[in-house]
């Protein structure tokens, strides 16, 4: 009884990290470029009293064995970079990426980072930035003063036209062979790390390269009643588990009340 205590003391533990990733997706579902995170489950070790197989004399096998579980827990969370949404704004600088691909951005201390969000701005020196000040790289050149249009192709050309004519250049994006193994760092950025591989530019639009479509944003991909269904699921699992540890330790109660 008290591996049973134990055992649903893990499945607890497990639906309790399971309900904190749903609370963030669902906190996320208005943020831009966010990426849903999906959890991944193992049983724990196993206590085996017989083992199948075993041999029980005069030529005779045991068919099933006799093993007893310890629980459950988490071992993984990993992001679904599926396309969200794209949504319609027709701001000149916000730029979603339809399919595959990231914006490459320079951090402070020199290193790069990825992110999905297109919600970019113009620094007071011109350059193409996100939100946070973050400068764009993969050819991002900055914006000339008086510039009055800013046209961006799907395939990644971007045209900047004023007064002093017109300036042409085309922009790439980043992708990676495993995604999921991006590190999340916040403020919509990605790290790379060994499990993502290293990144890879190209074009927009050309060998499985996302377009670029200027004037939209995407969205999260978080589905809300998705998400709610698995919040359900996730509090009756709780729940039963509970009623588990409840359980045993009526057992336990009964059995010290035992007398002679």
């Amino acid at each position: 009884m008290l591996r049973a205590l134990y055992s649903s003391a893990a499945g607890m533990e497990s639906q309790q990290v399971n309900l904190d990733v749903i609370a963030n997706n669902l906190a996320n579902v208005n943020t831009t470029g966010f990426k849903k995170s999906k959890i991944e489950f193992q049983d724990l070790l196993y206590q085996t009293t017989r083992s199948a197989g075993a041999d029980q004399g005069g030529g005779n096998q045991l068919p099933t064995g006799l093993q007893v579980g310890h629980g459950s827990h988490a071992v993984s969370t990993s992001k679904v970079f599926t396309t969200g949404e794209l949504s319609k704004t027709d701001e000149r600088l916000d730029v979603a990426i339809n399919g595959d691909g990231f914006f490459e951005v320079q951090m402070p201390d020199g290193t790069r980072a990825y992110t999905r969000d297109g919600a970019l701005k113009t620094s007071s020196d011109g350059r193409i930035i996100t939100s946070d000040g973050l400068p764009l790289q993969g050819g991002f050149q900055a914006v000339p003063p008086g510039t009055t249009s800013i046209t961006i192709a799907p395939t990644g050309e971007v045209t900047y036209s004023g007064p002093n004519g017109q300036t042409n250049f085309r922009v790439q994006l980043v992708r990676f062979v495993n995604p999921a193994g991006l590190e999340g760092i916040g403020r919509n950025l990605y790290r790379e790390t060994q499990a993502s591989g290293t990144p890879e530019l190209g074009n927009p639009g050309e060998n499985g390269y996302g377009e670029m479509a200027q004037g939209y944003l995407e969205m999260s991909n978080v589905k809300v009643v998705e998400e709610m269904v698995k919040l359900i699921m996730a509090q009756r699992a709780y729940e039963v588990n509970s009623k588990a540890v409840q359980a045993a330790d009526e057992m336990l109660q009964q059995g010290n009340n035992l007398k002679r």
